[in-house]
Order: C-alpha cells, then sequence, then structure tokens
C-alpha cells in the first residue's frame, strides 16, 4: 500500500511538472498539439498505476485530494508560488513586443495577435501592455488615448441601481435569492402584481435590481 501511495504521489508531482513545462500558453490557448500533449501525458504518467479493488480507489482519490490541498496551501508562499505556478510575463510593452518574453514564454506571435485581436486591439500600437498572467490567460492594458471613454472621463455622475438577483426562473421563485434582498414570495407576487403578471408560472424569467428594487420580466413564448 505504501509504494502505491507513493507511486500517486511521484506520478501526480510529474505530470504537474510537465504540464509546467509545457508552458502558460499551454493552458491559455489549448490548440489541438497542446490538448494531445497534456492527454498523453495524463495516459503516461496514470498509466503503469494499477488499482487493485475499491479500497485502492478510495485511497487514491483521498491521496491526490490531499496533495493537491498541500500545493495549494504551499503556494500562499511567494517563493514556492512562482516555482510551481510562476509569474506574469510581460509580452507587448509601450506598443512594441518583447521578444525575449514571447520566447521565453513559448507563446507564438500569431496567439499574441489572435489575443489582442479578441480583446478589440487589432494594432500592436495600440497596446500599451501585454501581460502572460500565472494562468495563462493574457491582460491587455490599450494605451490612454486608445481606451473607451467612460462617464467618469466626461465628469458624468452615473445612479448605482444595484446588481439584478433572479428572483423567478423558468416560472420558478428562487427564494433563497429573495432572502438576499431580505424580501419574501408575498412581495414577489404583489410587485409582479402590480407591474400586470397575475400568473409566475408564465415567467420565463425575473430580476429585482438589490438597491431600487426595480423589475425586469420576460415572458415565456
Amino acid at each position: 500500500m505504501l509504494v502505491y501511495i507513493g507511486k500517486l504521489i511521484l506520478f501526480y508531482i510529474l505530470f504537474i511538472t510537465s504540464i509546467r513545462l509545457l508552458g502558460k500558453s499551454a493552458l491559455a490557448q489549448l490548440t489541438p498539439h497542446d490538448f494531445g500533449a497534456i492527454l498523453f501525458l495524463s495516459y503516461i504518467a496514470f498509466g503503469g498505476i494499477e488499482i487493485d479493488g475499491i479500497t485502492q480507489s478510495i485511497i487514491g482519490l483521498v491521496v491526490v485530494i490531499l496533495v493537491h490541498i498541500t500545493t495549494s496551501r504551499l503556494t500562499l508562499f511567494k517563493w514556492i508560488n512562482r516555482m510551481i505556478i510562476g509569474g506574469p510575463i510581460i509580452l507587448i510593452k509601450h506598443g512594441k513586443v518583447v521578444p525575449e518574453n514571447l520566447k521565453r514564454s513559448r507563446y507564438s506571435m500569431v496567439e499574441l495577435l489572435s489575443c489582442i485581436r479578441t480583446a478589440g486591439y487589432p494594432d500592436i500600437k495600440d497596446v500599451e501592455y501585454a501581460i502572460l498572467e500565472p494562468v495563462g490567460d493574457i491582460t491587455v492594458l490599450p494605451k490612454k488615448d486608445i481606451g473607451p471613454v467612460t462617464p467618469k472621463h466626461l465628469n458624468i455622475k452615473v445612479d448605482d441601481r444595484g446588481l439584478p438577483i433572479a428572483v423567478v426562473v423558468e416560472g420558478k421563485i428562487q427564494r433563497k435569492n429573495l432572502k438576499l434582498i431580505n424580501k419574501d414570495e408575498q412581495w414577489l407576487k404583489e410587485k409582479l402584481k402590480s407591474e400586470g403578471y397575475d400568473h409566475i408560472h408564465n415567467i420565463f424569467y425575473a430580476s429585482v435590481k438589490d438597491k431600487d428594487y426595480s423589475l425586469i420580466v420576460q415572458i415565456e413564448r
């Protein structure tokens, strides 16, 4: 049993290390060859572990969960976090690609261009920073004169009407969500009735803003 547990821990560590070596782009884009590599790595890593009966299956699950939790706790330490997860990498700086960082992260120019186009910036010169995050996502920060104009830029005060909370979904009252806004079913029925909705079962979706309690209703069709 100790040999079995040892194999589980060893192969788990080797598998995570292999994924780490594939680079962050494998997690971000998951192209066909990335997906194939991850699939084959998992098959090879754990295909050699023989599971004898339900007892070993349960023990295996517990061991993997414990190793995962331990690894997650260890990543709270900065130096271990950088070793296991890694840090952010700047791929574009002040409208120019950083070739050495692109090469180090094993991220292709084609994939980078695709990401910034998806973010809405087809021209690299419009990007102040493009940062490859530890989880594999790319954060695109446009230059100040390119970014969208917000009410704050125009000194316009915008009223916050609150977050819409779903109170009816497919004709069923969402009681837990009503509690979030400190209301009950009776209040909801009266609110719907005042808006001209007498039959809740005909309502496909209804939400209430958590500040001004304004109602949005979509009838089933």
